[in-house]
């Protein structure tokens, strides 16, 4: 019995001495368990941004893509302008003497308009009579005309361009104000 006693003793003393120890252990298991948990949020965190840098960057480069040629198509609409201007202006007098030159300038206006329109630049045309939409026209001037009704195109100067689904440039128009009775 004695014996017996001697190792519930022992035991005992064992289980004292392992909760004395396990304190400092248990709080470092804690601490330990704390920066384990911080770790995991701060790679969470990490793994999310480089996600999002790599979903910023695959969207930037769409848009470079599909965009990047922005200013260069903008600076040859001019071209495009003055090649219509030229075949608008040759009467059937001057179509008659330069036949040739005339067909020469129509076809570079039509490979301009298919180089243009392969690359996602395509003409906005708005006629006569049609409703004026500040979306995609600029207003150059605003006249009364009988027969129409306020916000009618009743003039095209110019054509306006949309680079896919972005506008490149407006269309200029006249329009029409509220006629006078």
């Amino acid at each position: 019995m004695n014996d017996m006693k001697k190792d519930e003793l022992a035991e005992d003393q064992a289980l004292m001495g392992d909760e004395l120890l396990d304190d400092p252990l248990l709080a470092e298991v804690e601490a330990l368990k704390a920066e384990r948990d911080e770790m995991k949020d701060r790679f969470m965190r990490a793994l999310a941004d480089a996600e999002n840098i790599r979903k910023r960057g695959e969207r930037d480069r769409r848009e470079a893509e599909q965009y990047g040629g922005s200013k260069l198509a903008r600076d040859l609409l001019p071209v495009y302008d003055n090649l219509k201007r030229a075949l608008d202006a040759a009467g059937d007098e001057q179509r008659a003497a330069a036949q040739a030159l005339i067909e020469g300038v129509e076809l570079t206006l039509r490979e301009l308009t298919n180089v243009m329109t392969r690359h996602g630049v395509t003409p906005i045309s708005p006629a006569v009579g049609d409703a004026f939409d500040p979306q995609l026209h600029q207003a150059m001037f605003e006249a009364p005309l009988p027969g129409t009704k306020a916000g009618d195109i009743i003039q095209v100067m110019t054509e306006g361009f949309m680079l896919h689904d972005r506008l490149l440039r407006p269309a200029q128009v006249g329009v029409s104000s509220t006629p006078k009775s």
